[in-house]
């Protein structure tokens, strides 16, 4: 199975699979929730599928004391609104006339972040996802200083980079179009499943590129793409093994684990599936690409 001699190919599937996403980006962006933007969301119960009626009722209700209403999605029996920031005492007024109206209604959940709170965690998502994409460079370059020449450790930590910059951009981009057409929000836990896919993902990279070194000093005469190719192939019965084994544990929590945890889960998931493709199949041809082409500007 020749890899490496497929490398356009396969980085031609990663764009196709990256565009829709880039493209939703573009157009829509990320439905950030409050933990970003700041303001109050609130989960409503009725005792039947949520109307035109009460969604009125809702917002006249809330721009009467001032108050911005974001948006309202229904969902069966359940209205999520989000909101300018609310304090207790005009959410103790709301829910008064919310049960003056409707009397089985129940507001089930409300939280209020401002906005200077939300602002800092964008700050430091950003942050997070920057140094740890940095270390993930300095570590890999330590690690792998002793490989043969003329292959450099440099390379490989910024191959790893290029990986990781894929799968964040794939699960951005899937998320982007659930937000827009799901109403799917982007909250504090989706930083926590990036942080989780660049580990997994960098894990992944790692067992490639380790098969590399020991095979660059095993076998001098191969060429560079030769011994790229075979280490991957020594290797990717490992990978998927290991990434079907916690695909099968995430598929069970999408199932058995609730609402609360559903899109960090399918984050995670989308993540994985991603970064076990793009450590077999682009981190190790960047590699193979960025090598060939020192050595065609040595030349």
């Amino acid at each position: 199975m020749n890899i490496i001699g497929r490398k356009k190919l396969y980085f031609l599937i990663s764009l196709l699979v990256m565009l829709p996403g880039l493209v939703s980006l573009a157009l829509y962006g990320l439905n950030l929730s409050i933990d970003f933007t700041g303001g109050s969301r609130m989960i409503i119960s009725f005792s039947k599928n949520v109307s035109e009626e009460e969604t009125k009722f809702i917002s006249s209700d809330l721009e009467k004391r001032n108050i911005k209403v974001l948006s309202i999605e229904p969902s069966g029996k359940t209205a999520i609104v989000r909101t300018s920031p609310i304090d207790e005492r005009q959410n103790s007024e709301f829910n008064k006339d919310l049960k003056a109206k409707y009397r089985e209604a129940i507001q089930e959940e409300f939280s209020t972040i401002g906005p200077t709170i939300g602002g800092e965690t964008t700050r430091n998502a950003v942050k997070a996802v920057f140094f740890a994409s940095l270390l993930v460079v300095v570590y890999i370059s330590l690690v792998f200083r002793s490989v043969p020449k003329p292959a450099s450790s440099i390379r490989f930590g910024i191959s790893t980079i290029f990986a990781l910059i894929h799968d964040v951009l794939v699960v951005v981009g899937v998320f982007s179009i659930l937000g827009h057409f799901l109403s799917v929000e982007i909250d504090a836990l989706f930083v926590t499943a990036l942080l989780t896919i660049i580990g997994f993902s960098v894990h992944d990279t790692i067992v490639v590129f380790d098969r590399i070194r020991e095979n660059l000093g095993k076998n001098v005469n191969a060429s560079f793409a030769q011994v790229v190719n075979d280490s991957i192939l020594q290797t990717i019965g490992r990978s998927l093994n290991t990434s079907i084994t916690v695909l099968l544990v995430l598929f069970a929590l999408l199932l058995f684990g609730g609402e609360s945890i559903r899109w960090f889960v399918v984050a995670l998931i989308v993540g994985i599936a991603s970064g076990t493709y793009s450590s077999i199949f682009n981190a190790s041809p960047i590699l193979v690409v960025w090598h060939e082409w020192s050595q065609r500007q040595s030349k």
